[in-house]
């Protein structure tokens, strides 16, 4: 008898100290994740003086007649002065993005690369790599690191702009190349971060042009999307995909894999499409697109008016959407939408229009303010109709 009973108190301690414990870990989990929360201003978060961490002295850029090349393949010089050439350019971006689980608030650590773009401080990548993260940090090739605020992001074309308070001798900008001048089999390289391995450089050559890759965070089609073989693995979003000269022809975006490592397929957004963007997101914080001010949606044949804008270019133009009916049937009063009058948008400029993406690309190679034909069917008869963009 008295062993069971000292049996029971035993069993009675484990289990409140079992509680005390959980409890104390729930409560540590809900209160310390919020000291990552403390506002700052952009500073210096690391700018060591010794020890591992220190400042690098890297080395000097090689010169032509550098006794170090001597005896190496033509193929090797371009590779290593490439390399080189744009290595310092190439930043490491870490984010923290706060996340509510069940019981409380943690913080969720993700990765990618970036590049320089000019001496003001401004960094350009991939938007999926720092999304909506509440705190980025930019490490230079010197070692340096620096908080990071977003100057604008374009989801549609996955780029971004963040901007950090470096020295201006510590950035040293990429030079931009012209991606229309781009040929299937020319030599590729690209440098970025996989798996935090800061400035890696993987070669190829591009296997392909013009492919088209839909945006994960807004399911359009990215366009003019250049197809590569060089390796590219967790990381390297962001990061420049470059041409022999050392001029950047794209920015390595998405791989296409079973397992979400390197399979030889790999994409990146072209230059072109990054000097357009990144101009606007400088000049107005985002990019400015013509808007018809419609909603849409897919139908056989095209797309079909839901609703217009009041005032927008839509509505000044005529277009009628589904109209919302009020319906008295006995004691009862409901609404339904009557689809019976809503145009069917068929065609842009003579173009057809099959989807909402056809039909935004149409209108995206417009500027606000200009005026375009639209076809539309209204109660079984085609009509044209003149729509003055407005702008998004």
């Amino acid at each position: 008898m008295r062993s069971t009973t000292n049996l029971h108190k035993t069993l009675l301690l484990i289990s409140g100290a079992m509680f005390a414990g959980a409890t104390i870990a729930v409560l540590m989990l809900t209160v310390a994740p919020y000291y990552w929360r403390t506002p700052s201003p952009p500073v210096v978060l690391s700018h060591p003086t010794n020890g591992p961490n220190a400042l690098r002295a890297l080395p000097p850029a090689l010169e032509l007649n550098d006794d170090r090349l001597v005896g190496l393949s033509p193929d090797e010089q371009i590779n290593i002065r490439v390399y080189d050439q744009v290595n310092r350019s190439v930043v490491n971006i870490q984010t923290i993005t706060f996340v509510r689980d069940l019981f409380s608030i943690v913080p969720e650590a993700g990765s990618g690369s970036g590049w320089v773009l000019d001496q003001a401080g401004h960094i350009v990548t991939n938007h999926h790599v720092i999304g909506d993260s509440q705190r980025i940090e930019v490490t230079l090739a010197n070692g340096a690191a620096y908080r990071a605020t977003v100057v604008g992001q374009d989801p549609p074309n996955d780029i971004a702009v963040i901007k950090i308070d470096a020295p201006a001798e510590d950035l040293i900008p990429i030079m931009l190349g012209d991606s229309t001048q781009l040929l299937v089999g020319q030599k590729v390289l690209a440098v970025g971060n996989p798996f935090g391995l800061e400035r890696t450089l993987t070669v190829g050559v591009l296997s392909s042009l013009n492919r088209m890759l839909r945006s994960p965070e807004t399911g359009r089609m990215i366009k003019s999307v250049i197809q590569i073989d060089a390796a590219l693995n967790r990381g390297n979003s962001g990061g420049p995909l470059l041409d022999s000269r050392g001029q950047l022809i794209g920015m390595n975006t998405a791989i296409l894999s079973r397992s979400g490592e390197n399979a030889g397929i790999g994409f990146a957004v072209p230059a072109n499409t990054i000097r357009r963007v990144v101009d606007q997101i400088l000049q107005f914080g985002k990019v400015i697109r013509p808007s018809a001010s419609v909603a849409v949606t897919p139908v056989p044949g095209g797309l079909q008016v839901i609703q217009v804008e009041p005032g927008g270019a839509a509505d000044r133009a005529g277009l009628k959407g589904w109209e919302r009916r009020v319906i008295r049937a006995d004691f009862s009063i409901y609404q339904v939408l009557d689809k019976s009058n809503a145009d069917t948008i068929v065609a842009v400029e003579g173009k057809p229009v099959e989807s909402e993406d056809d039909f935004l690309t149409m209108l995206e190679e417009k500027q606000p303010g200009d005026e375009v034909q639209i076809a539309v069917v209204r109660n079984g008869q085609r009509r044209n109709v003149r729509l003055t963009l407005d702008a998004d």
